[in-house]
C-alpha cells in the first residue's frame, strides 16, 4: 500500500474541470512557513489564488508543491505552495468544486485547539 495522497490528483481534476469548462479555478491555501505567497494579501492564515492560465504563469500541479509566477498589485510574484496547504479548489463562477478537510490537512497552529475529524473531501455547490 502506497502512501501517495489523492490530493494532488483531486486539484489537477477539478483545475482541468474549470478549464474545460471555460470557468476560473481559485486555489484556496492555508499559510504556513512553506508557503510562499505575498503576505499583504494574506487574510487569517488563508489566500485565495486565481490559477488560471490568464492569471498566472509557468503553472506546476506537482504532486508535492503548486509552483507558478503571479502579479499582486502589479509586482511580479513566484509563488510555491506545498500540497498540503491546499484547503479547496474552486470554480469562481460557480463556487463548485472540492474542499480538503480531515487528517491530511494541515495540522492548525499550536495556539489553537484542534479541530474534531471530519471527512476528508466534501463536495462544494
Amino acid at each position: 500500500m502506497s502512501d501517495l495522497s489523492t490530493r494532488p490528483y483531486l486539484i489537477r481534476a477539478i483545475f482541468e474541470w474549470c478549464v474545460d469548462s471555460a470557468l476560473t479555478p481559485y486555489l484556496a491555501v492555508r499559510v504556513n512557513e512553506r508557503t510562499e505567497v505575498p503576505h499583504a494579501y494574506v487574510k487569517d492564515g488563508e489566500i485565495v489564488l486565481n490559477i488560471s492560465t490568464g492569471a498566472v504563469r509557468n503553472l506546476e500541479l506537482g504532486n508535492d508543491y503548486i509552483t507558478c509566477n503571479g502579479r499582486f498589485g502589479g509586482v511580479s510574484f513566484d509563488l510555491i505552495v506545498p500540497i498540503d496547504a491546499v484547503v479547496g479548489i474552486f470554480a469562481k463562477e460557480t463556487g463548485q468544486g472540492l474542499v480538503f478537510q480531515g487528517e491530511d490537512t494541515l495540522p492548525p497552529e499550536p495556539e489553537q485547539p484542534a479541530k474534531p475529524q471530519r471527512p476528508q473531501l466534501k463536495i462544494v455547490k
